[in-house]
């Protein structure tokens, strides 16, 4: 399998997961275009990447604005030529119990998770769609099967893995995949500022009694980019550890 001398543009990349699947994309080969919210955080991951050798560009933008997005593809273009590969890592969560949601949360939760995914999509298929190939691997969660507190974060997962499905059709005839990747509980910085007790809730419904790491994620990511993988499009992977084969209530 390689991904050598693609293009490949993650959402989300200056810390965790993103930032993994970043650096694990540039050691395979990959030139890679590192976005974060935060400036700072997507530039420390781009300068680690070149200063390894690989290739990298940093580029600050909120994903769930649109001119935004435009000028980041716009930029990664002028640098890179093409864009083979999308990954949509970008994601909040604020967990809530039904009651107690703001309509604000709700908004920001959506607007990154989902629409900032479609957003990103749409600016990915036109130019995917010039070159006859591409490759957008989404970031869902297990969550979106459902979770108690998670009614923002759940809805706006199960709208990306609707959104995967429906455009790995609408995509087919150009050679470009669309796949979908559900994390379960993964060692991030987010994870290590829950309360000690919900983590201890965690494990006890976890199968394998043990926590993900992001890499895990960036194994499932290269598989998807993969150039052999051309019949593969409209799933989803559940990288979870078995969480998903059961209720998000039971404890083992």
């Amino acid at each position: 399998m390689s991904i050598k001398d693609r293009v490949a543009l993650i959402t989300g990349a200056g810390s965790g997961i993103g930032e993994v699947v970043a650096k694990t994309f540039a050691q395979h080969g990959a030139a890679v275009i590192v976005n974060d919210v935060s400036s700072e955080q997507a530039n420390r991951v781009a300068d680690e990447i070149t200063k390894s050798g690989n290739r990298a560009l940093a580029i600050c933008s909120d994903v769930s604005k649109k001119p935004q997005v435009t000028e980041m593809f716009k930029a990664a273009m002028d640098t890179f030529g093409r864009i083979d590969i999308l990954i949509n890592n970008a994601g909040i969560d604020k967990p809530k119990g039904i009651v107690g949601i703001a309509e604000e949360d709700w908004d920001r939760i959506i607007n990154i998770n989902l629409k900032g995914q479609f957003l990103c999509c749409q600016a990915a298929a036109a130019s995917m769609k010039a070159q006859n190939y591409g490759r957008i691997i989404n970031i869902s969660s297990r969550a979106w099967l459902g979770g108690v507190g998670q009614t923002c974060y759940s809805a706006s997962k199960g709208g990306v893995v609707s959104l995967t499905r429906t455009l790995a059709l609408e995509l087919a005839k150009n050679q470009i995949t669309v796949n979908c990747i559900a994390p379960g509980i993964i060692e991030t910085p987010l994870f290590r500022t829950l309360p000690e007790d919900a983590i201890e809730r965690l494990m006890k419904m976890q199968p394998t009694g043990k926590i993900g790491k992001p890499e895990d994620i960036a194994l499932g990511a290269e598989f998807f980019a993969d150039d052999d993988a051309s019949y593969i499009t409209g799933q989803v992977i559940y990288i979870c550890g078995g969480k998903s084969i059961y209720s998000s209530l039971s404890v083992m």
